[in-house]
């Protein structure tokens, strides 16, 4: 999606050498889901995703004709989807208008399972697309350098999307294939597997292409490091084209929802309906409701522990890879105030009202522990500044992957 220019001569023979490899089994792993942006709100979740703004440099690399912006006219959270709007208009000295979004600073992955349900427009000069970069791409050398994964893109009326990786091989280098024809006055889900020896492309979960990464083969060292989300559908562009006079304008592109699952059973050891304490790792204190109150709106916040019924929660699977936890000494659920996505927001206590706010996703971090990611946020249960105090706030913060987000749960029943 950044860029497009012809195959070196080392590619080519580096994709003589992938075509003569075995292919790759598909996946067999058990997928977690990690973090999820549902699109259920009527705001685009600004903890998950930024707008780019402009027209990047030359054009976003790609000699694009749009300007983006983050008016509602081009982005917007409506009807339980990501609407990205194209428009042909006069703005800021370009003659269309349109949205791209990025998880660049808030939310980073390393391999897992990146899906997204998608609706996609039709039409000379339109390139809609779900991508990722190198979360290093402004550390020199930046780009190529730094990977790309096009997990989908679609160009004009083609019948088909791409998939594709660009990589740095002494320059720049690139692999993708194609999938099969598609109905694209239809929603479809876009995926792929990514894994230290593999990435593979689906659609509706069937494979059309895969890519061997293992021990950087090829020069693909980056495909081992943490990359970033964005969601865009450009105008024009080296690849398409130019829009013409049947290119339908509003264009949009719908956004069912973006999911990442990590590989493996982060409740493997939880017991659905089990009632546990959880240990900060950071501090060796527990999740605690304040002065065992039983009140809705009682703040959590760690304390020493003493195994009361305030510091003890049952935690049961909501059926969708996510869970609750209920207080055993007030039957209220672990809440995030007002379904805040603000990092520092105290956690509470609340009546069971069955929304994201109360839903918490329990991934396995090793060594034992889990961080709990809230549904409605994105964010992790944290404790604030690391403290190993009694009474410290517990807060829902970014996932930065600290031991204050990291908690032991210890089954009591």
């Amino acid at each position: 999606m950044l860029k497009r220019g012809k195959f070196l001569s080392l590619f080519m023979l580096f994709t003589l050498f992938i075509a003569l490899l075995p292919a790759g089994s598909a996946s067999a792993a058990t997928w977690n889901l990690a973090w999820s942006d549902e699109f259920d709100g009527s705001s685009l979740n600004t903890a998950n995703w930024t707008a780019e703004i402009g027209t990047g440099t030359g054009g976003w690399g790609n000699n694009e004709l749009q300007y983006y912006t983050n008016r509602s006219q081009n982005l917007k959270v409506t009807g339980g989807n990501l609407v990205i709007t194209a428009q042909k208009e006069s703005y800021e000295g370009m003659n269309y208008t349109s949205a791209r979004i990025k998880t660049q600073g808030l939310k980073n992955f390393t391999y897992g399972k990146i899906e997204a349900r998608i609706k996609l427009p039709s039409g000379q000069g339109l390139w809609p697309a779900f991508w990722m970069l190198g979360s290093n791409i402004n550390t020199p050398p930046g780009w190529p350098a730094c990977g790309e994964i096009d997990i989908m893109e679609r160009v004009n009326n083609n019948a088909a999307v791409n998939g594709t990786v660009h990589w740095d091989a002494g320059g720049h280098a690139e692999f993708g294939r194609v999938s099969g024809n598609l109905d694209f006055s239809q929603y479809h889900v876009y995926s792929v597997e990514w894994d230290s020896k593999y990435i593979r492309w689906f659609v509706d979960g069937n494979q059309f292409n895969e890519f061997y990464i293992e021990n950087g083969t090829g020069n693909t060292e980056e495909f081992q490091k943490p990359f970033f989300l964005l969601l865009n559908l450009a105008v024009g562009g080296n690849w398409p084209g130019a829009p013409n006079g049947a290119t339908p304008f509003p264009a949009q592109m719908l956004v069912d929802y973006v999911r990442v699952y990590q590989a493996g059973a982060p409740s493997s050891g939880i017991v659905s309906g089990g009632v546990y304490t959880l240990m900060n790792k950071a501090s060796g204190k527990v999740l605690d409701v304040t002065d065992v109150s039983t009140a809705d709106g009682a703040k959590m916040h760690q304390w020493t522990n003493y195994t009361a019924a305030n510091q003890q929660f049952r935690v049961e699977s909501t059926g969708d890879g996510f869970y609750k936890l209920t207080a055993m000494h007030s039957g209220k659920l672990l809440d995030v105030p007002n379904a805040s996505t603000a990092s520092g927001v105290q956690l509470q206590q609340a009546n069971d009202n069955g929304s994201n706010a109360q839903r918490w996703s329990i991934i396995d971090v090793g060594g034992g522990y889990y961080k709990l990611i809230s549904k409605a946020s994105g964010l992790a249960m944290d404790v604030s500044n690391s403290s190993t105090a009694d009474g410290a706030v517990v807060q829902q913060w970014t996932d930065n992957g600290t031991d204050a987000q990291k908690w032991q749960l210890i089954k009591i029943n």
